[in-house]
């Protein structure tokens, strides 16, 4: 799993190191091929879009976000199907996906947002959260004219309302 802490120094956590080590002997090879997620992926970590000429950086970033998205897997296993879309449940686990995956693009010298990250969140949505419905309605704006309309009105009453008040206060001091 990838460590989610930040390196205020610069160096490489000895974890990272290991894993370079691994990868530049070939132990640990990971083969990046084009595939895309629909209904049928379930878990399946999406895959790098790649042509075969990839960078050994982008094979790394490929390989630790593989392993961002098994630990996100991991945790959501322990969600029910009733707790799918409270926030305060599945908080940690989103937060802990999108952590390891800038985390690692920023220790890989590598960007963020970038499109394995986007297509790891976007699996997460579809498999997880795709029916989740807000309970409270969400007001909108009322269109330019109507509130025109409603700025507009006491604006204009006010001056007519001052002017009865006076009105009004002087025709009694005058009985």
């Amino acid at each position: 799993m990838a460590p989610r802490a930040h390196m205020s120094s610069g160096r490489l956590s000895q974890g990272l190191l290991l894993l370079w080590v691994l990868l530049g002997t070939g132990l640990c090879h990971t083969d990046a091929m084009t595939t895309s997620f629909g209904q049928d992926a379930g878990t399946s970590p999406p895959t790098a879009m790649s042509n075969g000429t990839a960078q050994p950086m982008e094979g790394n970033y490929t390989y630790i976000t593989r392993k961002c998205w098994d630990y996100f897997v991991d945790l959501m296993r322990n969600v029910t199907t009733a707790e799918l879309c409270e926030w305060k449940v599945i908080s940690r686990p989103y937060s802990e996906l999108q952590d390891c995956l800038e985390s690692w693009a920023d220790h890989l010298n590598y960007s963020y947002p970038n499109a394995l990250a986007e297509q790891y969140i976007f699996q997460s949505h579809h498999l997880y959260f795709h029916n989740c419905t807000l309970e409270h309605p969400v007001y909108f704006d009322p269109p330019e004219d109507v509130l025109l309309a409603m700025i507009i009105a006491p604006i204009c009453l006010i001056p007519f309302l001052v002017t009865l008040v006076i009105w009004r206060s002087k025709d009694g001091k005058a009985q």
